[in-house]
This record gives C-alpha cells, sequence and structure tokens, in this order.
C-alpha cells in the first residue's frame, strides 16, 4: 500500500449495514453490520452488532458476534457475546466474554481473503 489511510467514525455515528474498509478503521459509535478492514480499534464507548475480520484489532467496546483476527488486543472495557477465532491473543483483565475462544486452524483464511479481497478492490 502506497499511502495508508486511517477512518473513523465518531460517536455520533450509527450505521445500519456493512462496513468494508481497506485502511485502519477506528469506531467509536454503532454498527449494526460485519465489519471488514485491516486494523480495527473500538472505542469503550462503540457497539458492533455483527461479525468483525480483520488483520489487528484492539477492541474496547461491545462486539454481538463473531471475531476473526490474526492478532487480537481484548481491553478490560471490552464485552464479546460471541465466539473468538485468532492467531495471537492478549487479554486484559476484567474482560468479558461470553462465547468460545479458539485459535484460527493454519487452513482458516476467512480473515486473509477477505482483507485480499478488499485491497484488490480498493485498486
Amino acid at each position: 500500500m502506497a499511502g495508508s489511510t486511517f477512518s473513523v467514525f465518531g460517536a455520533d455515528i450509527r450505521i445500519t449495514g456493512d462496513v468494508a474498509a481497506s485502511a485502519d478503521l477506528h469506531v467509536d459509535g454503532r454498527i449494526e453490520g460485519d465489519v471488514t478492514c485491516t486494523s480495527l480499534v473500538q472505542g469503550e464507548a462503540s457497539e458492533i452488532v455483527g461479525a468483525v475480520r480483520a488483520e489487528t484489532a484492539r477492541l474496547a467496546g461491545v462486539i454481538r458476534g463473531t471475531i476473526s483476527v490474526r492478532d487480537l488486543v481484548v481491553l478490560k472495557s471490552a464485552r464479546i457475546h460471541g465466539d473468538v477465532h485468532y492467531d495471537s491473543l492478549t487479554i486484559e483483565q476484567g474482560a468479558q466474554v461470553e462465547g468460545r475462544f479458539a485459535p484460527r486452524g493454519a487452513n482458516d483464511p476467512s480473515v486473509a481473503a477477505g482483507v485480499e479481497a478488499l485491497l484488490v478492490a480498493a485498486e
């Protein structure tokens, strides 16, 4: 990628529908739909109702859906309701997860394929 970009959804933003970004994404608002991006940073007051697919994610708010991320950091303020698939996982003490944790299998192309498709579409 020649120039990396960063998109921000502020606390006053509410989106209904899927979000796909070939850039890094910072979410402070509410998204009702699936989120696919290269890197996700979720603010403490935000909520995502849908699946999350990313290369890296730093989650601090509420997620209601399946998460598939290569490198995942779950902060103590996070509240996750759904299954979590990861390659690398860091969880702060105090984070709450209602669901199962499972390492992504070597043959699980879901994150790579989703992010790669975004990059091709952006060209």
